[in-house]
């Protein structure tokens, strides 16, 4: 039996398809609105936040996708601060 894609990358793959950016929080809050349950407190988007970094380090460090400053990339190793994702470009 093949593994299955964790869901976060693969909303992750899905949400960037676009060459769109968003910022980390965005995709964990939109993640999250797709499994929310009624009496969640509005802030629990955040138990996704940890492993959404993890995933986009990962896929970042794959070449899939690149983290933006200021509208340009950032080098893996200067990501820190205020960023946002995309699909790798080229």
């Amino acid at each position: 039996m093949a593994d299955e894609e964790d869901p976060i990358r693969s909303f992750l793959r899905s949400a960037l398809a676009s060459g769109e950016s968003f910022a980390p929080q965005k995709l964990a809050q939109d993640f999250y609105a797709t499994r929310a349950k009624a009496g969640d407190p509005p802030d629990a988007w955040r138990r996704y936040l940890q492993a959404f970094k993890q995933q986009i380090t990962s896929l970042a460090k794959a070449g899939e996708l690149e983290y933006l400053r200021k509208g340009k990339p950032v080098p893996l190793d200067e990501v820190k601060g205020v960023v946002r994702v995309r699909k790798a470009q080229g």
